[in-house]
């Protein structure tokens, strides 16, 4: 019997969605018009845990509005349904792809040498990473709980706040943290001439004005150059050449793609995969991308929940044609 790997590289929205569609609806439907052919789903994550990081605005107020173990779910739970034989979750962060050989190099979450996982078809889920761990994983999620767990317990004694970025995590942290703690003198630097850039500037200008009900003060066409830690304060270096000493700084200004293992013939002029914005078809056959690091998305759970069916209907057109899953498939 032949066998098609199917490997996601990436474990969050975008991964695990992916995977259990196709496990769901993708693999029983090949397998049925391909009857010499056993699909394999092969998830791998550099985290045990997924992090729901929609909830972080809230997540980071304290431990009661969004516990910790609501926001970080162990993964391996979420695929007991699924035999050994069709689904296999392999913990580690890939570090390199050879094309050639389409084989992923894996470093193992466990202290353990390197290792290699060989695709049939590859999807890239990897997402992007943030310069906080607050709103994306670093790694492992420890790193995201511990920093959690801080601000939990600064929050309630911090005088001056600032928070860089004025997107939808920094604006939406803004309102939590002004709500929550009105004691608190909170600034939030929104990088552009209004709030939410990409939205309409009446729509950054209405949610201005809901932040400074809070007592949030808003401020524009200014960026943080430099954040230095000093003592349990971070003094703040900011583009119009002033300098700010906060008690807390929240670093909310996004993050780049997780691309860096991926040839470079792969990838745009941001580091995205290229990405058909209808198919989701990748720049070489038998590659796909969905959610942040694809090419088609302009951020945001929107654009990962609405690309995961045409993804998997592409990998159904493609690998139902005999020849085109002959050619791609190796013997068990």
């Amino acid at each position: 019997m032949a066998v098609h790997d199917i490997v996601i590289v990436g474990a969050n929205f975008a991964g695990i969605g992916t995977a259990h569609y196709l496990l769901r609806h993708t693999v029983p439907a090949l397998e049925t018009r391909n009857k010499s052919t056993t699909y394999r789903v092969i998830l791998i994550s550099p985290s045990t845990h997924f992090f729901w990081k929609i909830g972080a605005p809230r997540t980071l107020i304290n431990d009661k509005l969004i516990p910790l173990d609501k926001a970080f779910v162990p993964i391996a739970d979420g695929f007991k349904e699924y035999s050994a034989e069709k689904f296999t979750l392999v913990l580690g962060t890939a570090t390199a792809l050879d094309e050639n050989r389409k084989t992923i190099t894996i470093k193992p979450v466990a202290p353990s040498t390197t290792t290699s996982v060989s695709y049939s078809s590859i999807i890239v889920a990897t997402g992007t990473t943030s310069a906080s761990p607050l709103w994306t994983l670093h790694g492992s999620h420890e790193e995201s709980i511990a920093a959690f767990k801080q601000l939990h317990k600064s929050l309630p004694e911090a005088s001056t706040i600032l928070i860089a970025g004025g997107g939808p995590a920094g604006t939406e942290t803004a309102g939590e943290i002004g709500y929550n703690y009105p004691k608190a003198e909170l600034t939030i630097l929104s990088g552009s001439k209004h709030l939410l850039p990409r939205l309409t500037p009446s729509i950054g200008a209405a949610a201005e004005s809901k932040l400074a009900a809070f007592g949030v003060k808003t401020i524009h066409n200014v960026r943080v150059v430099s954040a230095t830690p000093n003592g349990k304060k971070t003094t703040l270096e900011l583009s119009d050449n002033t300098v700010q000493i906060v008690d807390i700084y929240i670093d909310a200004t996004g993050g780049r793609p997780n691309s860096d293992f991926l040839p470079a013939s792969w990838l745009d002029d941001k580091g995205k995969v290229i990405t058909d914005h209808k198919t989701l078809r990748g720049p070489v056959t038998g590659v796909y991308a969905v959610g942040d690091v694809a090419s088609y998305s302009s951020g945001g759970i929107l654009d990962v929940l609405n690309g995961v069916r045409p993804l998997c209907s592409s990998i159904q057109i493609d690998l139902s044609a005999s020849s085109q899953g002959a050619a791609e498939t190796k013997q068990q």
